[in-house]
């Protein structure tokens, strides 16, 4: 109410409905500061903070997949027939020449493909499950 005080104008009300006036926007902004708050407590609870060996996992997890992400970044610089027939064989398990049916091309050809893959990616410092060097 003190610090309100520079805004009563008697011309416009009694001190009462200034003084209810002043109430009402205190309570309205403690309702709201309440709200926000619980707000804030609902979205955090049955979380906890991580602590050093959260952390560690995190860290091994990201560790772990860099590989992964090394490789699908470097398969889709392959042209688009040696990308395909790749993971065909490396992902989805076919052999060559399965692949070369689902791509409809000759298995001498897919098996081409597959070399040149390989070859390119053998350099790289991972290397590819089911894809012997």
């Amino acid at each position: 109410m003190f610090d309100s005080a520079h805004t009563y104008r008697p011309g416009k009300g009694s001190e009462i409905a200034w003084l209810y006036g002043v109430a009402r926007n205190t309570l309205s902004a403690e309702r709201r500061r309440a709200l926000r708050e619980s707000q804030l407590t609902h979205r955090a609870s049955g979380r906890r903070p991580l602590d050093g060996d959260d952390v560690s996992r995190l860290e091994e997890q990201i560790d772990a997949e860099r590989p992964a992400r090394a490789a699908f970044h470097a398969m889709a610089g392959l042209p688009d027939g040696e990308r395909a027939v790749l993971e065909l064989v490396v992902l989805e398990q076919l052999t060559p020449s399965e692949a070369a049916v689902v791509l409809g091309i000759r298995p001498g050809t897919a098996m081409a493909r597959l070399h040149r893959a390989r070859k390119t990616l053998r350099d790289l410092p991972f290397v590819m499950e089911g894809t012997p060097r």
